[in-house]
């Protein structure tokens, strides 16, 4: 499949101190959770950089045209919806809808996600209907699809235990193809950190 058919999504909260990662700042303090959420975002960056697909960057507050993600490397958009399962389900859409045959979605939450991952998962959907990676705490960190499914946003329990397993029974129940990633641990805790980081 041509690289320009393929197109990585990267949902980013715009970085303002009292505004990211708050189970984490309940334990650690605002200051120190900002730190550890521009750390983790670096992580995003880095890996998707050399991924040879069109990256798309959606702040959820506003553009930022001036940031660490380079205009060159990015296009930037703004998230648009009520709840997180309206938000990327309008990206997804808005991705087939320009002609993208495969769209992956992810966040900046995942310090084990690597640049191979993100590699297997847009080769995965070159012979699958969608392709996720679970997350530890039972959400996923990475969402792919060969064609769009928004029934995939719907009914959900978003930011909870249930949301890949709920997400996996929608693609069985539609008869839909999928590939499991191996399961990784987002950041949400201060027991989620890695110790380096503790």
């Amino acid at each position: 499949m041509r690289k320009d058919k393929q197109l990585l999504i990267l949902f980013y909260r715009n970085p303002e101190l009292g505004k990211v990662k708050s189970r984490l700042a309940a334990a650690v303090g605002e200051e120190r959770a900002l730190a550890i959420y521009l750390l983790m975002a670096a992580h995003t960056r880095k890996i998707s950089l050399s991924i040879p697909v069109v990256k798309i960057i959606y702040y959820s507050e506003f553009i930022d045209s001036d940031d660490h993600w380079l205009n060159d490397n990015f296009r930037k958009q703004l998230q648009q919806g009520s709840n997180l399962g309206e938000k990327m389900k309008q990206a997804f859409e808005e991705g087939f809808n320009s002609g993208y045959e495969s769209v992956c979605i992810i966040g900046t939450d995942c310090l084990e996600l690597t640049e191979d991952i993100l590699v297997k998962s847009f080769e995965t959907l070159q012979h699958s209907n969608a392709v996720i990676g679970p997350a530890a705490d039972g959400g996923y960190y990475l969402l792919g699809m060969s064609k769009f499914i928004p029934e995939l946003f719907n009914d959900k329990n978003w930011s909870t235990s249930s949301v890949c397993d709920d997400t996996i029974q929608d693609l069985k129940r539609l008869h839909c193809s999928y590939h499991l990633l191996p399961t990784l641990q987002d950041v949400d805790r201060e027991s989620d950190l890695p110790q380096y980081l503790r």
